[in-house]
């Protein structure tokens, strides 16, 4: 499922309070929490990740671990009462997996529930869309598929002269590493499609906002441009 553009997936439950959601394992009767995608959205690129010690059984709503991001510090907080059996040893050393995989390998914590039923009686996707879409109107939220690394604000320079930034700005990042670019120049959406063909960066999403075009383009390890021309340098 899908709500104004933030992924919802139907095959786990939420609690919308304290936007997370829990996904259950039969084999196992472990479940798996994590954040949902218009909180990772709305924080922005997470910077670090702290668990808390936490021994035997803990009710709803206990602090299972603290994120930070550059303007947003919360608690992930337990859906259902359980113990927490497994912390994603992944999120300390990276902690932007919140934000460019919060359904999968940005998961948080395994908890064992305390009522293995628990976790058919929290809503399902279909039950929390419409408060989810109100929330997201009130917050005013933009689901990203990444969380940018760095910004390029570029009003009312020419195209061409803000695609040679780009090569720069892209050589310089890491593989993986994303580029978030702005800019008023109305041929940008055309002109982007040429430099990703021109360079094999991957153009990840647009949106624009007013007169304002946004792009966001992902430093990948090996690009394959799809015409002849100079790749990013």
């Amino acid at each position: 499922m899908d709500v104004d553009g933030c992924p919802l997936p139907d095959d786990r439950r939420y609690d919308l309070e304290h936007d997370v959601w829990a996904k259950a394992d039969d084999a196992s009767g472990l479940v798996t929490v994590g954040m949902m995608a218009p909180l990772a959205s709305f924080a922005g690129k997470f910077v670090a990740v702290t668990f808390r010690e936490l021994d035997g059984p803990q009710p709803v709503g206990r602090s299972v671990a603290t994120v930070e991001s550059y303007r947003f510090t919360g608690a992930v907080r337990m859906p259902l009462a359980g113990s927490v059996v497994e912390r994603n040893p992944r999120l300390t050393a990276r902690p932007k997996l919140l934000n460019d995989a919060p359904y999968d390998d940005g998961w948080v914590v395994r908890i064992r529930p305390s009522d293995p039923s628990a976790w058919a009686e929290l809503p399902a996707a279909s039950d929390i869309a419409e408060p989810l879409r109100a929330k997201i109107g009130a917050m005013r939220i933009h689901c990203l598929p990444a969380a940018p690394d760095v910004e390029m604000f570029e009003i009312g320079a020419e195209c061409q002269a803000i695609l040679v930034r780009l090569d720069e700005e892209i050589a310089q990042r890491a593989v993986d590493e994303v580029v978030h670019l702005v800019t008023d120049d109305p041929t940008s959406p055309i002109e982007m499609v040429r430099w990703s063909d021109r360079t094999g960066y991957p153009v990840l999403h647009q949106w624009a906002e007013a007169n304002l075009r946004h792009f966001l383009v992902r430093r990948i390890a090996t690009p394959v441009p799809r015409r002849r021309g100079v790749a990013g340098r």
